[in-house]
């Protein structure tokens, strides 16, 4: 099953459980964060955005339009923050770097 299918099922859960919005939750994916995945987390209320790849240069604009906190390269204790670096602890705020 591909990423947004999964994160379908999983809003789809949440829904059917009266979860939504997903304000006190993540959304880990284990490729890259595009612009539709954060769109559907926007939608759910999730303000936190893993991804074990690079986000979309789409995705991160959209995270920095909706104060969406999204990292990219979570890799074991490493990871870059590619918005809403205040929700990370230990993260100082810094602009964010060009996608090129």
């Amino acid at each position: 099953m591909g990423r947004h299918n999964a994160l379908d099922k999983l809003i789809g859960w949440a829904f059917g459980e009266g979860l939504l919005p997903l304000h006190d939750h993540l959304v880990l994916v284990s490729g890259r964060s595009s612009y539709e995945i954060l769109q559907k987390c926007l939608v759910a209320g999730v303000p936190v955005i893993c991804a074990v790849s690079a986000p979309s240069s789409l995705a991160v604009e959209l995270a920095d339009r909706f104060g969406l906190t999204l990292i990219g390269f979570l890799r074991g204790d490493r990871f870059n923050v590619y918005s809403g670096a205040e929700r990370v602890a230990g993260v100082a705020a810094r602009p964010a770097l060009p996608i090129l």
